[in-house]
């Protein structure tokens, strides 16, 4: 990977700018770059899972130092993801005369005297049309 160089402030002082990568894997112990790879590829599972669309959101905080010369900074980082769920399953219940949940309509009238009946074999010739 190579850094890029580029005109700060002055046309004349170039200052190298330090790879964003770079600074993702030294961030709280290396932490934030192993969180970012894992979030990540399980956003990616999730996607390909539901077909719907998630996001990492990262977040840097820099606060300098209270009485240093200003060159002595804090960096704290905020990790915030949107995997998509897949839909759960729903149920069919209706509501009965007591307020309470049943899996059949209590204003169905039930069907009684019913019985299994036998399949009827398939014919083994076939007989041809002329």
């Amino acid at each position: 990977m190579s850094t890029t160089t580029k005109p700060i402030a002055e046309e004349t002082e170039e200052r190298t700018v330090r790879p964003f990568a770079a600074f993702l894997q030294e961030q709280s112990g290396g932490q934030l770059h192993d969180e970012l790879s894992t979030r990540l590829h399980e956003l990616i599972e999730a996607v390909r899972e539901t077909g719907k669309a998630g996001a990492i959101a990262l977040k840097i905080d820099v606060k300098p130092i209270v009485g240093t010369d200003g060159r002595t900074v804090t960096v704290t980082d905020t990790v915030t993801s949107k995997v998509p769920k897949a839909e759960r399953p729903k149920s069919i219940f209706f509501v009965d005369d007591t307020g309470n949940l049943s899996r059949t309509d209590p204003r169905q009238p039930v069907i009684t005297g019913l019985r299994e009946v036998e399949p009827t074999p398939a014919p083994t010739q076939l007989r041809s049309a002329k």
